[in-house]
């Protein structure tokens, strides 16, 4: 495995038309028809612009009758040639004669020529527009964030980040799961097909180039070492993990986790208070989902509330976000709010 990576034949290092099938980029879904219509009008263009070209040069064309070439005449000349037919012994004389040959053999046998032919020059079609679309997006993609796992947590996770107002493009799914994949790409979201303990995986994710990176593996030890690899990768994304258990916590944070959410322990938390408080486990649903009436937020602080205390604004601020450090409300080094820290708040979303 280290062999093929020293000599250059990782993923990351293919080119874009042998990325096809691992890389996807979402597709625009437009209507059959539409397509259909934007294609033969196109082909109708190409027909007129050679029949241009011909009639503008009429003086150097002419028939087996000697006559100046009309630009019907001009039509028939691409017709034919455009269409591969050539000349035969048997042709068209009259207007009419031609005239028909342009409106009704020619479709016809563009036809039989799609029915023959359109398959194969479909698929060669669609992975040379995929190779194009994924040269064009690994040259631009920065600053998104990569979803390793699109299992129960990487979807919530996905879901949370939409409703915080991130577009479908700036998020990258890698998973191993095919029809987990499928689901993602038909959601909007760029996937890449591999394992992410795999550096050149992340690469073709590019994780170099991404603001965080989300770990939402099924495994402990998965979670740890697709840490280790992505922050070896990029020193300065944020790196949020989820982990089963609490044991394995500074693991993860000693690989390079920014933050980590022990799943199993959070659950149980919640089921626990559910018994005696329910409304509690409520209000918190309600906070984790911004769609429902409130949210947690970070906010700049404005110039007027420099100096005051964090208390006594109109929001419900939690806590004060300092040099990079969260200091909850109540902390005295916290009473009076300074410029460049940052709030976070309760607000309230419209349903």
């Amino acid at each position: 495995m280290f062999g093929d990576r020293a000599r250059g034949f990782g993923p990351a290092s293919r080119p874009h038309f042998a990325l096809v099938g691992m890389l996807r980029i979402p597709e625009v879904q437009i209507s059959p028809w539409i397509s259909l219509t934007r294609r033969v009008t196109f082909a109708a263009s190409l027909l007129v612009l050679a029949a241009l070209v011909v009639y503008v040069g009429r003086d150097g064309y002419h028939d087996n009758s000697g006559n100046e070439l009309s630009f019907l005449d001009a039509l028939y000349y691409a017709t034919v040639s455009l269409s591969t037919t050539g000349y035969g012994d048997i042709h068209p004389v009259s207007p009419g004669a031609r005239l028909a040959n342009i409106v009704i053999i020619t479709p016809l046998r563009i036809l039989f020529l799609i029915v023959l032919v359109g398959t194969t020059l479909g698929v060669l079609t669609e992975r040379s527009r995929q190779a194009f679309k994924i040269q064009r997006w690994r040259h631009s993609v920065r600053n998104h964030t990569v979803i390793v796992g699109y299992g129960t947590k990487g979807r919530s996770a996905i879901d949370a980040m939409l409703g915080d107002g991130v577009k479908p493009a700036d998020i990258v799914v890698v998973d191993t799961d095919v029809a987990a994949l499928e689901a993602a790409a038909n959601a909007g979201l760029v996937t890449v097909h591999g394992s992410a303990t795999q550096s050149d995986v992340l690469r073709l994710a590019s994780v170099q180039n991404a603001a965080s990176v989300v770990v939402a593996t099924n495994r402990d030890d998965t979670a740890v070492l697709v840490t280790l690899t992505a922050r070896e990768l990029n020193k300065g994304a944020k790196i949020v993990v989820a982990v089963r258990e609490a044991e394995n916590t500074h693991l993860v944070r000693q690989s390079g986790a920014d933050s980590v959410v022990v799943s199993s322990e959070t659950a149980g938390r919640l089921l626990g208070i559910a018994t005696t408080t329910p409304t509690v486990v409520e209000m918190m649903e309600d906070l984790l989902t911004p769609q429902e009436g409130f949210a947690v937020a970070e906010r700049e602080v404005e110039s007027s509330e420099i100096g005051g205390s964090p208390r006594h604004l109109s929001d419900i601020v939690l806590g004060v976000v300092r040099a990079g450090v969260l200091v909850r409300v109540g902390e005295p080094e916290v009473d009076a709010i300074e410029a460049g820290d940052k709030l976070l708040y309760i607000r309230r979303t419209s349903k």
